[in-house]
């Protein structure tokens, strides 16, 4: 007897099989795809536009979207807030919408972040060679733009034939619901593939639940790990975004005030612990703090939690310098576990976490150095405090900004941002009330990321004050979600700041001998560069002709009034601030970052930049 079968084409399958497909971890369980991103063309309007018609919003909620790369960005940020554990996916047309989504694609597959890419094909029949936007190539007859997606992606497939959907499809739920395998993943569907009808088995319809696992420790791992912590002087924690992915925040916070091992953050990782938890120093890294990366020079152990290690959290690897310096790295990937050379933990954040508590029950770090980072402690609360005050009546510089919004938002509140100067300034000035309050997304920071990300934060928890802090440059990238957030009535807070340029390279333009060549927003000068006057650009009104409400804010207390009314506004609200670029009130750099400097140059500011670089790449070490 055959099985009882439903005839479909390959878009209404898939959206009908994406419909019960469910995530679960800890019992709770939700829909691993909880909607779907889309910009219809002739790639997709009839497959898969067709099938989320037919579906309805009951099965697979659709969202309009501006940007294909935005619609990326908006479905990261969504599974961001979610814990990965719900996620979205992003339909396009074939031609420049699928080549759209590269960008996006490699933000969520740097940070290990789930999203499902849809992507329009060229015909599988070939019956119209070649189409419309079809790149040829002479040698590769099969290759098209989506290829481009290959690298950038954690898993691929290309469904030419309608049976192929139901193992592709497997496949990619396996990876998105995966905590180690985690990324984009494409499915590149031809267009007349996705329009073609198929008696599909009923069962590949039932509703299936993919479990997140939390594996334990290995035992011989876990008790190596162990007696590393207690053999240690000076033991330091770096807490990454593996922590917030597993839940473990209140794990990190029982092991911490057991042992009173210090916790420095990743840009990830900030926020594991509050920040008045008096082991919670802050950032570490090139954008870290003073007490941070102190301790982290001095450490003779270094627990790394849930993190990747990236050259800002190493200070390019100059940053460890005890000569006795050991690494033990607790992580659901290996990949990642084994990194400088570390001794491997590999498990769930939480689980080994949970673990280690229980295998150093008893053991507590010397109470002279308890004492010795609590003060470090104090002493950078002061620099964080006099770098956000600010006189009510004067242009606030930009950590006064975040000193005014430091004074508005809640414990609840979501603060988003990627690019520009305001990543330093936030990693080591902000003080992170929540374990999703400081949203950095630093893996790829992407300028442009912000405002769409603010939108899919605000889907995933709606009742939630979310902003988007973005500086000129940045807003310029990609201000055309705005309209979006508008169409759906999400009140998103845009805090836009206004410098006059790429503030961040200019600094580092500077500082590496290009004396902030091209990173300035303003008319030529008579000898042809770039350092006229400032463009007579207006944010604000383009911000308000997107369809937001505007409040502009020329002084602290203007500002603060300003941010306290968007926050309790149901509307898209801009802030819109200028800032006194003039004054210098953000601390500096605790420690390097490598960016090499030209070896041979005749300005003199490129020489003096090159003998700083060779004194400080002397300091570069390999961990083995």
């Amino acid at each position: 007897m055959s099985s009882p079968t439903r005839r479909l084409t390959v878009a209404q399958a898939l959206v009908r099989f994406l419909s019960v497909q469910y995530t679960e971890r800890d019992g709770v369980r939700q829909r691993l795809i909880a909607g779907t991103w889309g910009i219809f063309g002739h790639g997709n309007v009839a497959g898969l536009g067709q099938a989320l018609l037919e579906a309805g919003e009951d099965a697979m909620p659709y969202h309009q979207g501006r940007n294909e790369q935005a619609m990326v960005h908006a479905a990261v940020g969504y599974a961001r807030q979610l814990d990965r554990l719900s996620a979205q996916a992003v339909t396009t047309s074939i031609g420049p919408g699928a080549t759209n989504l590269v960008t996006g694609a490699a933000l969520a597959t740097v940070n290990r972040l789930p999203v499902l890419l849809l992507p329009g094909d060229s015909f599988a029949t070939r019956a119209a060679d070649p189409l419309l936007q079809q790149l040829e190539h002479p040698v590769e007859a099969d290759l098209t733009v989506n290829d481009t997606l290959r690298p950038v992606s954690r898993w691929f497939d290309r469904v030419t034939r309608p049976e192929a959907l139901i193992p592709a499809a497997l496949h990619a739920m396996r990876v998105l619901a995966d905590p180690v395998e985690t990324g984009a993943v494409t499915l590149a569907l031809p267009q007349d593939v996705q329009a073609e009808a198929h008696d599909w088995p009923e069962e590949f319809f039932a509703e299936r639940i993919w479990r997140v696992r939390r594996p334990a420790p290995d035992p011989a791992e876990l008790a190596a790990a162990a007696r590393a912590i207690e053999r240690a002087a000076r033991p330091l924690i770096v807490a990454g975004g593996g922590v917030h992915h597993s839940g473990a925040e209140d794990a990190l916070r029982a092991l911490v005030d057991a042992t009173g091992i210090p916790v420095a953050s990743t840009q990830a990782g900030k926020g594991s612990l509050r920040h008045d938890h008096p082991a919670d120093l802050g950032g570490i890294g090139h954008t870290g703090t003073a007490v941070c990366d102190d301790l982290a020079r001095a450490a003779d152990l270094v627990i790394g939690v849930g993190t990747r290690y990236t050259d800002f959290t190493t200070a390019s690897n100059t940053l460890f310098q005890n000569p006795d310096v050991r690494f033990v790295n607790l992580n659901i990937a290996a990949f990642d576990a084994h990194k400088l050379a570390a001794s491997s933990l590999v498990a769930d954040a939480r689980t080994g976490l949970d673990a280690l508590t229980e295998a150093l029950a008893g053991h507590r770090v010397d109470a002279g150095y308890e004492a010795e980072y609590r003060a470090g402690k104090e002493r950078w609360e002061r620099v964080v405090t006099a770098a956000y005050r600010g006189d009510d009546a004067a242009v606030p510089t930009q950590t006064q900004v975040l000193g005014a919004l430091d004074a508005v938002v809640g414990d609840d509140d979501v603060v988003i941002n990627a690019a520009g100067s305001l990543p330093g300034d936030l990693h080591k000035l902000w003080r992170a009330r929540g374990r999703r309050q400081y949203h950095l997304e630093y893996g790829y920071s992407c300028m442009g990321y912000e405002i769409p990300a603010a939108i899919g934060v605000q889907q995933a928890t709606p009742d939630t004050p979310v902003w988007a802090l973005v500086g000129d440059g940045t807003y310029l990238m990609m201000p055309t979600e705005i309209v979006t957030a508008v169409q759906e009535g999400l009140p998103v807070n845009l805090l836009l700041i206004q410098n006059h340029g790429y503030a961040s390279i200019g600094g580092l333009s500077e500082s590496v001998g290009g004396e902030r060549f091209g990173t300035a927003y303003r008319y030529r000068a008579a000898d042809g560069t770039f350092s006229g006057d400032p463009l007579p650009v207006d944010l604000a009104a383009n911000a308000g002709s997107l369809g937001m409400d505007v409040l502009r804010a020329t002084t602290v207390r203007e500002l603060r009034d300003a941010l306290a009314t968007a926050r309790a506004s149901d509307r898209p609200t801009c802030v819109y601030v200028e800032t006194d670029t003039a004054t210098a009130t953000a601390p500096p750099a605790e420690a390097w970052w490598d960016v090499p400097v030209a070896a041979t140059a005749s300005r003199e500011a490129a020489v003096r930049a090159r003998e700083e670089y060779e004194r400080q790449v002397a300091a570069r070490r390999r961990h083995l």
